[in-house]
């Protein structure tokens, strides 16, 4: 992720896989970063998921109107519809505002 600015939104998106179409889901959630990126108020993502299938999904946004903007973005809402159908057994999505963030990197 770019850095995560004081006051920005963090849409968290907790999830278990099923084993369906492991391609499709590739492609889709490939798409889905893409198009998101796009979007006005974007500033990145993080994502990781474990062999078990339980993955997180964080994806940033300068304010709460460009969050509900991606929300309601029509292909992210078809995305979401065949994730209920196919590729997902749950969710749960957070979301949050940054307070305070900070990293460190090995050099």
């Amino acid at each position: 992720m770019t850095t995560s600015l004081p006051g920005a939104i963090a849409v968290i998106f907790l999830s278990g896989r099923t084993a369906a179409d492991a391609a499709g889901y590739a492609e889709a959630a490939a798409a889905m970063e893409r198009a998101a990126s796009t979007q006005d108020g974007y500033l990145g993502i993080d994502s990781a998921r474990g062999d078990d299938g339980v993955g997180i999904t964080i994806s940033w946004w300068r304010d709460e109107a460009a969050a509900l903007a991606w929300r309601d973005d029509p292909d992210h809402a078809r995305i979401r519809e065949a994730g209920r159908q196919l590729w997902y057994d749950w969710y749960r999505v957070i979301v949050a505002t940054v307070d305070r963030a900070y990293g460190w990197t090995r050099r």
